[in-house]
């Protein structure tokens, strides 16, 4: 007798696992007892699961590690990214909407520090300056770490 062909996927079966055949789309979805990435790769990653991160998109990795501040703004971003979704879901949750509101705060507070340090983040943030500095340089990439010209 033949093994039936519609097993579940595991963590770690590769960018096209062998139980999801080209004609049929894969999602792939968190298993129970998953292996997690450490906060850093995950961060990096953009999820905290090795067995969701598909390779959709070239990983490229900076040749200098970003500052602090920028590190800080992206972690900010990504927890905001995740908790407004949650939210969608579960819009009565009281406790994860005061958190999204601390956090939120948290990066309007470092966005507005790392500007005053740097220059505007977005060409919208350019609007709040005296005068148009969008392509003024140096852009963020090119310091060495918090305060330093390369």
């Amino acid at each position: 007798m033949n093994e039936p062909t519609n097993r579940p996927c595991g963590d770690g079966m590769g960018t096209l696992p062998s139980c999801a055949p080209l004609a049929v789309p894969y999602v792939p979805f968190q298993q129970n007892g998953s292996q997690t990435y450490a906060q850093q790769d995950a961060l990096a990653n953009g999820t905290l699961f090795p067995g969701l991160n598909l390779p959709f998109q070239i990983n490229a990795v900076a040749a200098t590690p970003p500052q602090t501040g920028a590190l800080e703004l992206q972690a900010l971003s990504f927890v905001l990214t995740e908790l407004g979704l949650y939210l969608d879901t579960h819009p009565q949750d009281k406790e994860a909407f005061d958190l999204f509101r601390e956090y939120a705060k948290l990066a309007k507070e470092g966005r507005r520090r790392y500007e005053a340090m740097y220059g505007p983040l977005t060409q919208q943030a350019a609007a709040n300056q005296d005068q148009y500095t969008w392509l003024n340089d140096p852009w963020p990439w090119e310091y060495r770490q918090e305060g330093g010209m390369r």
